[in-house]
């Protein structure tokens, strides 16, 4: 299937309950459980819902992938990416990065003690200039 093709026609197509031939987009933040712990695949929308499941689906097809992530935020997608990395690892970024990106590494990692439980040593590199 064409990158075009796929954009439209990729992921899940439809839904089975309506048949409507698009994804609904699922206003709702709480699903009904049948029980404590017992949900029937959704639980609330922060952890997952239907809609997202759609597009997560979206990228992995259109990236050839095993798994697709959509987040919420830039901070958050880059928040998750930092927490991929181990022991002894070295993160390289370019001294002009986004400054939220900044203050994630610097600030918030670094104060919940992510960096020295880690050993994980960031490095900014001086970009050149044009």
């Amino acid at each position: 299937m064409r990158k075009k093709t796929q954009l439209i026609h990729g992921g899940i197509f439809g839904d089975e309950q309506t048949g409507a031939v698009s994804v609904p987009i699922y206003q709702v933040s709480t699903y009904k459980q049948d029980g404590p712990g017992n949900h029937r695949g959704y639980e609330y929308s922060r952890t997952g819902n239907p809609t997202r499941h759609a597009l997560e689906e979206l990228i992995k097809d259109l990236e050839e992938g095993k798994r697709g992530f959509a987040f919420g935020s830039g901070m958050a997608a880059m928040t998750a990416v930092m927490m991929l990395f181990s022991h002894g690892d070295h993160v390289l970024m370019t001294d002009d990065v986004y400054g939220g990106s900044f203050r994630v590494i610097t600030k918030c990692l670094t104060a919940s003690g992510w960096k020295q439980r880690s050993s994980i040593r960031v490095t900014f590199t001086r970009s050149k200039k044009r």
